[in-house]
């Protein structure tokens, strides 16, 4: 009986992990400020008809602190990098000089900076709610078990609880330390 509930345990600390993993993923995409390969991973370009990732068609680096550079494979692509830059609607304005398409990451204002953090909260809420449901799966099956004691379940439903609220902890300390980050000029 124990292993059915060591099974139920460990597949919601995978859940919660993942769930943290999800959220680390998006806090990168959250600038603060810097210039960053992971600004442009949402991009996709009309790659011979074919919706393609940037990257997988252009190399992009970082020349400073507040460039990106993007040198396609092949120099026909530039326009349709400069395009699909254009379209993702990230705020940015490439310039395209025949080698090349830079992007010049603006500085953050205030208001996009307090925008920003808005964006990391509500990304941490959501992640919060995926732990939540994680707890609640997991209650559901442990409450579900037929040849459990009740003591055995209810030290099972604990350590649930247990992990739920370390798991918080950990999204609540991510969040603080991605507001500082946003906030720092």
């Amino acid at each position: 009986m124990n292993e059915e509930i060591d099974f139920i345990l460990d597949s919601t600390k995978e859940s919660m992990n993942g769930s943290i993993d999800h959220l680390e993923k998006a806090f990168i995409k959250i600038r603060a400020g810097k210039a960053s390969p992971v600004m442009l991973s949402s991009v996709m370009v009309d790659y011979y008809g074919s919706a393609t990732p940037l990257s997988q068609v252009a190399n992009i680096n970082i020349p400073d602190a507040r460039t990106i550079a993007v040198q396609p494979w092949e120099k026909n692509m530039l326009q349709e990098i400069e395009k699909a830059i254009m379209n993702a609607n990230l705020g940015f304005n490439p310039m395209n000089n025949g080698d090349f398409v830079i992007i010049n990451v603006p500085p953050l204002t205030e208001e996009r900076r307090r925008d920003l953090v808005k964006q990391a909260k509500a990304e941490a809420e959501d992640a919060k709610v995926s732990i939540r449901n994680a707890r609640q799966e997991a209650n559901k099956e442990i409450r579900n078990l037929v040849d459990a004691s009740d003591d055995l379940k209810k030290n099972a439903e604990a350590n649930v609880q247990e992990l739920t609220n370390n798991y918080t902890k950990k999204i609540d300390s991510l969040l603080a330390n991605k507001e500082v980050e946003i906030m720092k000029i």
